[in-house]
């Protein structure tokens, strides 16, 4: 019991983990990378246990690792839907073996939950919310500092591996199911502007989100 404990307290001493999810290309990759270069660089000004683990991209894994590609996501209803079970499965995995870490996450189970909601169906996505996992990584997203990358900036390219929208517009409806789900989950989430387009400017707004967290976090114990 004492020993459980010790592990609740140590997880609430740790700093918020860091979850910046929205629609492909819109530039969260390189956000991620530029935080670890921040926060590695303000390790004692910020009073940092350690600097943050970044959890980079599950999603690309679980394609490679069972032979999914991305156009399995809109040609095969069956399959997309089994591919963001995995990438469910897998997200909770991973963020579970980082129970002493703190951590900045490269998209998140929602994602795969968005994704199912555009590509197979309100329902069929629902679903994917009823397991295990996905009630361990939503509960890890409420307390942790969420971050949705708007589209629309200059960030759309095709990298051969990631689903590209066919336009502007089913780019966009996806933005707007990860807003929904967000909302229908109760997960506290910020905007950051597709206008914001420095990365300078970017990482600070994270950074702003992530210390008011930390704040109210610091209020609450």
């Amino acid at each position: 019991m004492a020993h459980t404990q010790d592990h609740e307290q140590l997880a609430k001493e740790l700093p918020p983990n860091i979850y910046i999810i929205g629609a492909q290309s819109t530039g969260k990759t390189t956000l991620v990378l530029a935080l670890g270069d921040y926060f590695a660089q303000n390790l004692q000004s910020e009073e940092l246990p350690s600097q943050p683990y970044q959890l980079k991209e599950v999603a690309r894994g679980v394609l490679l690792r069972h032979q999914f590609t991305a156009s399995d996501i809109t040609s095969s209803k069956e399959r997309s839907l089994e591919l963001q079970r995995l990438i469910i499965e897998a997200q909770a995995a991973a963020e579970g073996a980082l129970q002493h870490i703190w951590y900045i996450a490269d998209r998140s189970a929602l994602d795969a939950v968005a994704y199912a909601r555009q590509y197979v169906g309100e329902v069929e996505a629902c679903g994917l919310r009823h397991g295990v996992a996905w009630q361990q990584v939503e509960e890890k997203m409420k307390a942790g500092v969420v971050i949705l990358c708007e589209p629309g900036g200059e960030w759309l390219m095709d990298d051969g591996v990631r689903l590209m929208p066919r336009d502007r517009n089913e780019w966009f409806t996806l933005n707007s199911h990860f807003q929904i789900l967000l909302v229908e989950c109760g997960i506290p989430y910020a905007t950051l502007p597709c206008s914001v387009s420095t990365l300078h400017e970017r990482v600070d707004f994270v950074v702003q989100a992530w210390k008011q967290k930390q704040k109210l976090d610091a209020q609450g114990r």
